[in-house]
């Protein structure tokens, strides 16, 4: 019997490893994606390309196609903003040098992060949170939110993930922090200069679609991430018609981040997918001259 996803050549374009948030190694990853048949998958995580080499090796030898992805986390306005790239080279020194930047910068935000939560009497260490439950930081990867999270479920502090998050850690929470970070426009540049093509990460979790306009007309993505977890029917529909009107490929994605205390954050791998002829769209548009 065959697998209508594998024949239909579909592809999940976004999800975390290890390396930074996620709960699962590059390898695994491969792995549950070559078990629900899919034909492709990229791995983007957080400020890091860490995990890009284990999983293209995982990949060759599951017989799917690889995309080297990641996620760099940017601000403008009053929002943080995520800027998804594809299709770059990992190795591209100038590019790997600005995201260890962005990691310095991130553990910045983490101290801030955990005086505030001192603060408020709750007591967790950097150390419990590199630990990543005995899964300890390895070099050039990532800590974020969801590491404190587990921690202060853990300890008693919070209910679940989504507990977490919206007492302490969600933006306009009471420990939320974020420091100075590069514009969407650096982010898209860095992308560009790498070889890369750039796509605007899951805009319906802004909450500000006149920001998303301003990013989109000055960083100038070749891409806008319409279906994911977090987007509803009625905002899939909006950004599709967003993209139509600045002329984007759209893109979609699962934004896996493996299961914590049972649940899957934010939508299971394979869930949101787009086909290879899309893939291929943004290949080309990485290949693509660069101007200016």
């Amino acid at each position: 019997m065959t697998n209508p996803e594998k024949e239909n050549g579909r592809y999940d374009l976004h999800m975390h490893s290890t390396s930074s948030d996620g709960m699962n190694t590059p390898s695994e990853l491969v792995g549950l994606a070559a078990g629900r048949g899919l034909a492709g998958i990229a791995l983007t995580d957080h400020d890091t390309v860490a995990g890009v080499g284990e999983a293209a090796e995982a990949a060759a030898r599951a017989g799917l196609d690889f995309v080297p992805g990641v996620e760099i986390s940017t601000r403008a306005g009053s929002r943080d903003i995520h800027m998804l790239g594809y299709f770059f080279d990992p190795a591209d020194a100038r590019l790997r040098q600005r995201l260890a930047g962005l990691r310095d910068v991130r553990d910045v935000r983490n101290d801030r992060i955990l005086e505030r939560l001192r603060e408020l009497g709750v007591d967790i260490t950097l150390a419990e949170v590199k630990d990543r439950g005995g899964r300890p930081l390895q070099p050039g990867e990532s800590v974020g939110r969801p590491h404190m999270a587990d921690v202060l479920v853990r300890k008693g502090y919070a209910v679940d993930l989504r507990d977490a998050f919206d007492k302490y850690l969600a933006e306009g929470a009471a420990a939320y922090v974020s420091p100075p970070r590069v514009s969407p426009v650096e982010a898209a540049a860095w992308i560009r200069e790498a070889g890369g093509v750039p796509v605007l990460a899951h805009p319906g979790l802004y909450g500000d679609d006149a920001l998303v306009r301003q990013v989109l007309a000055e960083a100038k993505p070749a891409g806008i991430e319409v279906r994911h977890p977090d987007h509803d029917p009625a905002a899939e529909k909006r950004y599709r018609r967003l993209a139509a009107e600045y002329g984007l490929l759209t893109t979609a994605g699962s934004d896996y981040h493996g299961i914590r205390q049972g649940k899957v954050f934010h939508g299971e791998l394979g869930g949101y997918t787009v086909e290879e002829t899309r893939v291929a769209a943004l290949r080309a548009a990485a290949s693509a001259p660069k101007s200016g």
